[in-house]
C-alpha cells in the first residue's frame, strides 16, 4: 500500500500535450490499447496484448499479443501490481522492435482515479510509462457511495447518442469519471472512463469517443 501510494503522487490528472489542448485532437497520431485477458479457470496464465492503431483512421499499426505465467497473487485494489509489469514490458519491446510506432496515449481495460484508493491500473501503467493513459471499464466499480441503484440505471437509459455521458460523483463530492455511450447505436451498456494520468476527464472521454466504432473502443476491441 505505501508503494501504491507513493506512485499515486506522481499521477497527473490534468492534459500535457499539444494534441490534447485541440478539440479535433489534431497532431495525435497513434493511440495504444492494452489488456490482460485470462483463459476460463486459469488464473496462473494470462494472455497480455497491446495494439497500436492510428488515429484518426483507427487501424492497426502493430500488435503484441502473447501468454505470460502470472505468479503475483490477486489481491483487491491491487490488480495491477499482477498485471502491470506484463503490460509495461510489451511497450518495452515495442520501443525496441518499432520505436517510431511508440502510441502517444493508452487506452487500458480497466480503471485510473475511479479506484478504492485512487490509484487504478490506468493510474498505476500511466506513472511507470510517463505515458497519457485512459482507463476504460465496462462495469462500474462501486466505490465512494457509487452503486448501480435505480437512479444510475436511469441515468443510463438516459444516455441516447454517441457521446452523451453523465459525471460519477462520489460521496466525497469528487467526480471520480464519467459514464459514456460511446455506441453508435442504442446498446444500452455504457462506458466508465477515468484518467490514468497525463490527461483531464473531459479529454479522456473526447478521445474514448473518437475511437468508438462499437460499444468498446477500437485500441481495446482489437
Amino acid at each position: 500500500a505505501s508503494e501504491q501510494a507513493r506512485l499515486r503522487a506522481e499521477v497527473v490528472a490534468e492534459d500535457t500535450e499539444l494534441w490534447q489542448q485541440d478539440s479535433s485532437l489534431t497532431g495525435l497520431e497513434r493511440v495504444g490499447g492494452l489488456d490482460l485477458s485470462y483463459p476460463k479457470g486459469d488464473d496462473a496464465s494470462a494472455c497480455a496484448s497491446l495494439v497500436v492503431l492510428s488515429f484518426p483512421a483507427l487501424e492497426v499499426l502493430y500488435e503484441d499479443c502473447r501468454m505470460v505465467a502470472v505468479s503475483t497473487p490477486y489481491v483487491p485494489g491491487f490488480l495491477a501490481f499482477r498485471e502491470v509489469p506484463f503490460l509495461v514490458e510489451a511497450l518495452q519491446r515495442l520501443e525496441q522492435e518499432k520505436p517510431e510506432l511508440k502510441p502517444q496515449v493508452l487506452l487500458v481495460d480497466g480503471n485510473g482515479l475511479l479506484h478504492p484508493r485512487g490509484f487504478g491500473v490506468a493510474c498505476h501503467l500511466g506513472v511507470l510509462t510517463d505515458l497519457p493513459c485512459i482507463g476504460v471499464a465496462k462495469n462500474l466499480l462501486q466505490v465512494d457511495g457509487l452503486v448501480r441503484d435505480e437512479l444510475h440505471r436511469e441515468q443510463v437509459h438516459s444516455l441516447q447518442k454517441r457521446g452523451d455521458t453523465f459525471p460519477l460523483m462520489g460521496t466525497s463530492g469528487t467526480v471520480l469519471g464519467m459514464v459514456s455511450h460511446g455506441d453508435c447505436n442504442k446498446s444500452s451498456k455504457p462506458l466508465y472512463v477515468s484518467v490514468g494520468h497525463r490527461v483531464c476527464l473531459e479529454t479522456a472521454v473526447r478521445l474514448v469517443t473518437s475511437c468508438c466504432r462499437y460499444r468498446i473502443p477500437e485500441p481495446i476491441r482489437q
